[in-house]
């Protein structure tokens, strides 16, 4: 190897920078001691060609609005991103290379969006970075649709991910691609490393199927390549770009932990270091000396290093173009700035139904109306159902579905596809800080959409959620329907807000807090069956709601024997309760506790005021498992939860049969005062 002297020949050049790709991932997989050595190895043609030729991004400006986007889908390969990061001039230094999965690292052991400078979202998780990029695609489509106009184009960028076997066995990637292929996601273009090799071993133990096959059936480009040949590979980029009107994929067969004499192709290439003996080896295959640790020699830094000026003029003619579009709609402008900054436009919240008592509705009817209240105002909130959206109340009135015919429709129909449906959400949310989409379906359903959920709570970023049919209110559907364990769950992940409002009016300001709330998903739960709509002018306002916990309604001589704390359809049951108690001059505060992570948020002086600690004879009715609510009733209180699975029946005889009754809540709470 040649590092001085004569001119590199532009084969050895390129042959240059594909290995410096490689070893560097070698090097710090090996002194991590722990890592996926393999996938880069395979993979770094693909990356050489389509990073320093192909893709449009500014390495000095990772948030460029109109950059292409980059998604590792095969996150365990991650030392393959962390390498073109470094190499391409991005704020990742050598040093974090050789930090590879160390305490307090850049480089983690996955790609973490927001820690990384580059990472466009947070994978590992197989299939789901697959899934963003859907979501990702069609927030790119509605967007240029909204902003884009005759003679000026500032959205017109592509979403790019490589993706793995295991990408494609999970089931996430099979909803997501169906729903590509049928939206014509034509700004899609996936390359599929087919190396045949998963930690288990050979693909033939467990996956036969004709990946082309089954994506051409998706309605996608398919095409084929050679992985390592370079020419190939550019050309298949190329045509993908030419194919607007279908997302692409290009399989490319390619050889896990490429150039290894004995580990290449083999499941040891996978999830392990290579060893010394093995790195020597396959760098002296390399014609690299073996000797040397990361490695990088000045003219395979210098032509990755093109990046820098060539993404700076990139984004300087895209500038020139935004400007020519500003003078031309000022208006649009400002909104398309307003968007990437996060902001909402004023007055958003002006027209927000507020409900008169006497006007009892479920919580999911409530929902809806704040929906299409907010709609005319938040142009980018943009969402649907997974085929529930009538049950859900998520249509937006007026405005048409989003379709290939109509990328500039807001009601997205996902079809039964709830996995799918959670990692798009991810990719929408992730396009622009000011983006809000929303998704929804049965709160039994959760759990479909639980790595989803997760993962947007990790990367802190804001999708909002809709679950109804929140309890065995729902009725005769069942146990199976019946959501019993689900809300403790998604309580107990960080970043996650999950708000069950009590009556049509807490529910209205759920969706005020959602949609102006950044730092992690929010998940609204939502009831079938009618609440009752609380007098406002006799208990405390709905906005205490954004408290997450507040007293609705005080002892009346200020000095409650018992607190009733309550949420969702469950609240108007204590509230009854109270009454009931105060014909036997028993005091009792009630407390709507809609949010336990709202509540949290408040300082230590307000959440003592709502539970102070020496009232500690306290009694929370809600009817899911009462599991985490023994934080908030003390050891001196009690729960009336649900400790079974749920029946078939309507919902009136269920919650009679399980104790969620005026009576029961009584006699409960004068059980714990005697």
């Amino acid at each position: 190897m040649t590092t001085t002297g004569a001119a590199l020949s532009a084969q050895s050049l390129e042959q240059l920078c594909i290995n410096t790709l490689r070893t560097l991932a070698i090097d710090a997989v090996e002194k991590a001691k722990s890592g996926h050595p393999g996938a880069p190895m395979e993979n770094a043609p693909f990356g050489y060609v389509l990073w320093t030729k192909i893709l449009k991004h500014n390495p000095h400006n990772p948030a460029w609005a109109n950059r292409d986007r980059f998604i590792l889908s095969a996150g365990h390969g991650c030392m393959f991103l962390y390498a073109l990061l470094h190499l391409t001039g991005y704020d990742l230094s050598l040093d974090d290379l050789k930090n590879f999965r160390q305490w307090g690292s850049k480089t983690p052991g996955h790609p973490e969006y927001g820690l990384t400078p580059g990472v466009e979202t947070s994978t590992g998780p197989l299939g789901q970075g697959v899934s963003n990029g859907v979501g990702m695609a069609i927030a790119q489509k509605y967007l240029a649709a909204y902003f884009n106009r005759p003679g000026h184009r500032i959205v017109d960028y592509t979403i790019y991910s490589l993706c793995s076997d295991g990408d494609l066995m999970e089931g996430v990637a099979s909803e997501a691609c169906s729903l590509a292929g049928t939206l014509k996601l034509g700004n899609l273009i996936y390359f599929y490393s087919d190396n045949k090799i998963t930690i288990d071993g050979s693909t033939d133990l467990a996956f036969r199927e004709n990946v082309g096959a089954r994506f051409m059936a998706y309605d996608w480009h398919v095409q084929s390549v050679e992985g390592n040949d370079t020419a190939q590979i550019a050309k298949a980029i190329a045509a993908a770009q030419k194919e607007t009107t279908r997302p692409s994929i290009i399989v490319a067969r390619t050889h896990l932990g490429f150039g290894s004499p004995n580990k290449q192709d083999t499941k040891e290439a996978h999830g392990s270091p290579l060893g010394p003996d093995e790195v020597r080896l396959t760098k002296e295959n390399y014609g690299w000396p073996a000797d040397e640790h990361f490695l990088v020699p000045a003219e395979a830094l210098a032509e990755y290093r093109t990046c820098v000026e060539r993404g700076a003029a990139a984004e300087a003619e895209w500038k020139t173009r935004f400007e020519a579009y500003r003078a031309a709609y000022p208006e649009l402008a400002a909104e398309f700035e307003a968007l990437q900054a996060g902001e909402l436009p004023a007055g958003w919240d002006t027209d927000l139904p507020v409900f008169p008592v006497g006007k009892d509705l479920a919580t999911r009817q409530a929902s809806g109306a704040a929906l299409n209240a907010l709609a005319p105002k938040l142009p980018f909130l943009i969402g649907g159902s997974a085929d529930l959206a009538p049950s859900n109340e998520t249509l937006i009135k007026g405005i048409g579905d989003f379709s290939s015919e109509h990328y500039e429709n807001r009601n997205l129909r996902f079809g039964v596809r709830e996995h799918g449906m959670g990692a798009a959400l991810n990719g929408m949310a992730l396009t622009a800080k000011g983006l809000r989409p929303y998704g929804a379906t049965f709160l039994c359903f959760a759990d479909y959409m639980r790595a989803s959920i997760r993962l947007a709570s990790l990367m802190e970023i804001s999708p909002i959620i809709i679950f109804t049919h929140d309890s065995i209110g729902l009725g005769e559907d069942g146990p199976t329907h019946q959501a019993v364990e689900h809300l403790a769950s998604l309580r107990v992940i960080p970043h996650c807000t999950v708000i069950r409002p009590g009556d049509a009016n807490e529910t209205v300001e759920a969706w005020r807090v959602a949609a102006a709330h950044k730092g992690g998903p929010v998940l609204l739960i939502l009831t079938r069956q009618k609440t009752k709509t609380l007098d406002r002018s006799i208990f405390a306002p709905a906005s205490e709601l954004a408290r997450g916990a507040y007293i609705l309604a005080d002892a009346a001589n200020g000095n409650p024997d018992v607190i009733l704390i309550g949420t969702g359809s469950e609240l108007q049951l204590v509230v009854a309760a109270r009454d009931e108690l105060a014909k036997d001059n028993i005091q009792a505060r009630v407390v709507s506790m809609p949010s336990w992570e709202l509540f949290e948020k408040q300082s230590q002086a307000y959440r003592q005021t709502v539970l102070p600690p020496t009232m500690r004879k306290r009694l929370a009715v809600e009817a899911a498992s009462p599991m985490g609510w023994h934080k908030y009733v003390t050891d001196e209180g009690d729960i009336i939860g649900m400790t079974t699975f749920g029946a078939s029946a309507p919902a009136e005889v269920l919650f009679e049969k399980f104790g969620f009754t005026v009576e029961n809540i009584v006699n409960r709470a004068k059980k714990l005062l005697n």
